[in-house]
């Protein structure tokens, strides 16, 4: 039996796992292993005080257990790829590993007060956006899909935490080719 692992790095707070993880196995029908992940503290770019996804997803490949059908990290840091300012995440497309920061999704961020269940509800979110490419969906032009792109924490807000029919279709279909 293949399992969809969540790994956390150390400073992730249990209700954000326990939220992904519980929203993941509902929506890829998977049994949910957590696992410990090691500091990505090497991907950190003093120019930008941020940290590259490509290096930080490279490492969550190399740590996919054998049983692993997928492997979801689960970060506090913010994430950056050199041709954008942030990213949200980033996964393999097809693969078996993803990457998702949380620190965008908080209200704090914004210099708002904390709002646990919006947060909360854009950590399930963009958890599924990121699985989502791993499993082989691409980008969706239905703005309320999982899939769509979120340039911007609104956008996130607009999407459900659910895949449009044609999405779920994609996916049926390649779960159960694979």
């Amino acid at each position: 039996m293949k399992y969809l692992y969540v790994g956390a790095l150390a400073e992730v707070e249990r209700p954000a796992l326990t939220a992904i993880g519980e929203c993941a196995a509902r929506r890829f029908g998977m049994q949910v292993r957590e696992i410990a992940l090691p500091s990505i503290d090497f991907a950190f770019d003093a120019g930008r005080k941020q940290y590259a996804s490509t290096e930080a997803l490279e490492l969550a490949a190399r740590m996919c257990p054998p049983d692993a059908a997928k492997l979801l990290a689960v970060t506090e840091r913010d994430l950056f790829v050199p041709v954008l300012t942030f990213v949200f995440g980033q996964a393999q497309l097809g693969g078996r590993a993803a990457i998702v920061s949380l620190a965008r999704l908080r209200q704090e961020f914004y210099g708002l007060p904390a709002n646990p269940p919006v947060f909360l509800e854009r950590a399930r979110k963009e958890a599924l956006h990121e699985l989502g490419h791993t499993f082989g969906l691409v980008h969706c032009a239905t703005e309320t899909c999982a899939m769509s792109l979120a340039t911007g924490v609104r956008h996130i807000d607009s999407k459900e935490a659910a895949f449009c029919t044609p999405c779920g279709a994609r996916l049926v279909r390649h779960q159960v080719n694979s």
